[in-house]
């Protein structure tokens, strides 16, 4: 398999593209360096699109995705360096959270005494200790997140896409939740991806922010005299938590780097 662990990471992005009937998605993005990117916009705009393009659930019909300078564009989901944590957790009605989390190291549950020590210590880190012989119907929402995140670790891959994570969390789960996302990120130095509407989340967990948009993408047509090129760029969250961050997230205000065009 490639080698995906070069440091820093980076992931490219370039004019990816794809139809469903009579609309057009395009997406142009480069993420460098590990932290937490906040996916937002407008339902419809193509966020979860994005997602599927990059897990493999879906081929594009033009452009590429290269993650550490690998294009990993029709690469198998099997053999694509990343986690994809669904709103509806994935978790195994018949196996106890133990085998469930276990999953991330071996499908097929054949683990050593250093794997089994692996996943206790992904138990502890997310703050399930103890509750490996429970089966996921005696679990809660938020307990059900953390069992997902914790198989998220135990995969190590260098990127980890986020669908609406919190989505059925109450207020103070989605904060607990939130403080768990920043946590695993900064202890496994990977890009997170996570589509969010909610701009409270955008505020306290996110390091960048990309938007999606209706509008067609800039033009990559050489600028005419007098003119500069148009860029894509990430818009960074300010080193304070300032409010001018969320005023700015409206659409004509933050930098559109994920476009729908139709």
């Amino acid at each position: 398999m490639a080698d995906f662990g070069r440091d820093p990471l980076d992931l490219e992005i370039d004019d990816l593209g794809i139809s469903f009937g009579a609309r057009n998605f395009r997406y142009r993005l480069h993420i460098e360096g590990p932290g937490v990117v906040a996916v937002t916009g407008p339902s419809g705009a193509g966020k979860s699109t994005l997602f599927h393009l990059l897990a493999g659930f879906e081929t594009p019909e033009r452009g590429r995705i290269v993650l550490n300078g690998v294009d990993v564009t029709h690469l198998p989901p099997g053999r694509r360096p990343l986690t994809y944590v669904f709103q509806e957790h994935n978790l195994f009605a018949h196996l106890s959270l133990f085998d469930n989390v276990a999953l991330g190291i071996s499908p097929a549950l054949r683990l050593d005494a250093a794997a089994r020590a692996e996943v206790s210590a992904a138990f502890e880190a997310v703050g399930l200790a103890g509750f490996e012989r429970r089966k996921p119907a005696d679990l809660s929402g938020g307990e059900k997140q953390r069992a997902a995140f914790a198989r998220a670790l135990l995969r190590k891959r260098p990127l980890l896409l986020l669908d609406e994570p919190f989505a059925s969390l109450d207020e103070r789960l989605r904060r607990e939740m939130g403080d768990l996302v920043r946590s695993m990120q900064r202890s496994a130095a990977m890009i997170v991806m996570m589509i969010t509407h909610d701009r409270s989340e955008i505020m306290t967990i996110a390091d960048r922010v990309v938007g999606s948009t209706m509008a067609p993408l800039p033009s990559r047509d050489p600028p005419q005299s007098g003119q500069r090129p148009a860029k894509s760029r990430i818009k960074r969250r300010p080193a304070s938590n300032s409010t001018d961050f969320v005023k700015n997230l409206t659409a004509s205000a933050y930098q559109i780097v994920l476009c729908n065009t139709s």
